[in-house]
């Protein structure tokens, strides 16, 4: 059975995180994209549309002192929907986090419209940024 496309166009995705890319992300994201950050951290709220993402991206790194990074496990998706598995690991003032998670997207026409984060320690980096 073939790979899905939006499976490759995910893991594109995380790659392009990694170096930056954000080319790539707006190949990937949907200008109206919402994106979910849960927890109660001060990064916590509803970011709407690339460039509000783009800022809660840089924000993240800043606050993780450039050491925010995702090890990807594995992606599934059909046309609506995708799941990534991921490991996140974070540090900040010599206290560091790695946490197991599910990146749920919505997807139209290929694109990203919409992310949840399901995570298994939901309050551990709200301990590391506040």
């Amino acid at each position: 059975m073939a790979e899905h496309q939006n499976v490759a166009r995910i893991r594109d995705g995380y790659a392009a995180f990694a170096k930056g890319d954000f080319a790539t992300l707006n190949e990937l994201f949907a200008e109206d994209l919402v994106w979910h950050v849960g927890g109660r951290n001060q990064l916590t709220k509803d970011y709407r549309g690339r460039d509000e993402v783009y800022g809660f991206f840089g924000r993240l790194l800043e606050l993780t002192e450039g050491s925010f990074h995702l090890d990807l496990h594995t992606v599934f998706a059909d046309d609506e929907h995708g799941v990534a598995l991921v490991a996140t690991s974070a540090s900040r003032g010599g206290k560091s986090v790695r946490i197991n998670e599910a990146h749920v997207y919505h997807l139209r026409d290929g694109k990203v419209t919409e992310f949840w984060d399901a995570s298994t320690d939901e309050y551990a980096l709200d301990e590391l940024i506040g």
